[in-house]
């Protein structure tokens, strides 16, 4: 199990932003060793361009999924990897214990039951997203060093359905949604972290889709 690195995890205690205010100092606390700087992940399930019109007798294709089915056997082990590093390190580290608490959200050791031994990593994943506390190191500190491999595909979909939510309503609404109830709501929204222009018209494209599928333009009728 590896041990925790002599440098600092600067964490961004500010819970609002004003435009044109200064970036507020940061709090630092002992890290374990940083991840791979963020990932690009490509999509190798990415169909080619279809034809705008169909006459409907063709075969259309399945939609792109966030992961391919034979990649799971390759993935599952990794994330469950991560798994068992949260569960039996990075959860008692003053580093998680400290954030976890700012951020109003229990840990597995805090809890009874399967998620005491079996937790869910997206609620955690969620909860470090909306409050733009998602960067490379700290997930390196909850999920290990190869936290790219085992949760970085969730940690893509969760950003991408943070920016969904936040179109979808307005802020009650959002906090709403990533509140845990029934004490372990939502302690304040901060915009999507480090937000690259790709990474947003990706989530333009796969809204573009939704709004399609809202109006039943799927299957022949697409226009895609």
């Amino acid at each position: 199990m590896p041990t925790p690195s002599a440098e600092s995890l600067c964490l961004n205690m500010d819970t609002e932003t004003s435009p044109g205010r200064p970036e507020p100092p940061a709090l630092a606390v002992p890290m374990t060793p940083s991840s791979p700087s963020w990932p690009v992940h490509p999509d190798p399930c990415q169909f080619q361009d279809q034809p705008f019109m169909r006459t409907g007798t063709e075969e259309v294709p399945e939609p792109a999924s966030d992961l391919c089915p034979d990649l799971l056997d390759s993935w599952y082990p990794r994330y469950l990897a991560c798994t068992q590093f949260f569960v039996s390190y990075a959860q008692h580290t003053p580093t998680v214990q400290s954030l976890a608490a700012f951020l109003n959200i229990q840990l597995p050791c805090q809890q009874s039951g399967a998620q005491a031994t079996h937790p869910s990593l997206r609620a955690y994943i969620r909860r470090l997203i909306v409050t733009a506390q998602d960067s490379p190191e700290v997930l390196s500190a909850f999920f290990g060093e190869d936290w790219v491999g085992g949760v970085g595909s969730i940690v893509k979909q969760e950003r991408v359905n943070y920016l969904f939510t936040a179109k979808s309503g307005g802020w009650a609404s959002t906090k709403a949604a990533y509140d845990i109830l029934p004490d372990e709501q939502t302690p304040f929204l901060r915009p999507l972290r480090a937000a690259a222009e790709e990474e947003v018209r990706e989530a333009e494209a796969r809204w573009s889709e939704w709004l399609a599928m809202e109006d039943w333009m799927v299957g022949p009728r697409s226009p895609w």
